[in-house]
């Protein structure tokens, strides 16, 4: 799992293992990451599934609640196709602007 931060946001991204794998070490690293906003870059996974990116189900519900961005970056399936609570973004561009117009938001109130 490599982690990169700029300012108040935590880019994740993972290659090499799967998507249970990556969900149990942001759960366990998830004090450390929990005041900011999360990008899980999975555009290196060849195949996802809806039941993959549902893993992340709890994880995003939870970051959501405590007034946070979670966005996930794959171009294999829409946001459309999955659960309500786990948004996802063809692009890391993207995610920044999602999150920049969530962070709006919040200011706002809303």
């Amino acid at each position: 799992m490599i982690l990169d931060k700029q300012e108040n946001i935590l880019i994740i991204t993972q290659e090499s293992s799967n998507i249970i794998e990556l969900v149990q070490k942001i759960e366990a690293r998830y004090d450390e990451v929990q005041h900011d906003n999360i990008i899980v870059n999975l555009f290196s996974f060849g195949n996802l599934t809806k039941t993959n990116l549902g893993e992340f189900l709890k994880l995003s519900k939870t970051h959501r609640a405590a007034k946070h961005s979670f966005v996930i970056v794959t171009n294999k399936i829409s946001t459309d196709e999955l659960p309500e609570g786990i948004m996802t973004v063809p692009t890391l561009q993207e995610a920044f602007d999602i999150i920049e117009m969530e962070e709006i938001e919040r200011d706002l109130g809303f």
